[in-house]
């Protein structure tokens, strides 16, 4: 018989770590994509536009496809732990 051990949502410090897993590379890649054409705009604008397009991706796009993959990773780590490893673990937290 299989249980179900519901999965905490992941902390506000996994959250972080996800969201920069997210940006970084989104922002790296967007300053070599408008480097070509923005190269001598003023700062502000090339952040401007480079915002626009990084944000929207990351909050409807990769964000979530990392939470979820994140999700996934802790209810297969959940249950492969035994239940009493799971109590041990969830009290030493």
């Amino acid at each position: 018989m299989s249980t179900h051990r519901p999965v905490a949502p992941p902390s506000v410090h996994v959250r972080a770590a996800l969201t920069w897993l997210a940006i970084f590379p989104l922002v790296t890649l967007g300053f070599y994509a408008t480097a070509p054409f923005s190269e001598n705009w003023p700062p502000v604008l090339r952040s401007f536009v480079l915002t626009l397009v990084v944000v929207p991706l990351a909050v409807y796009l990769v964000v979530p496809q990392l939470l979820r993959a994140w999700m996934s990773l802790a209810a297969r780590r959940a249950r492969a732990l035994p239940a009493d490893a799971a109590v041990d673990s969830a009290a030493d937290a």
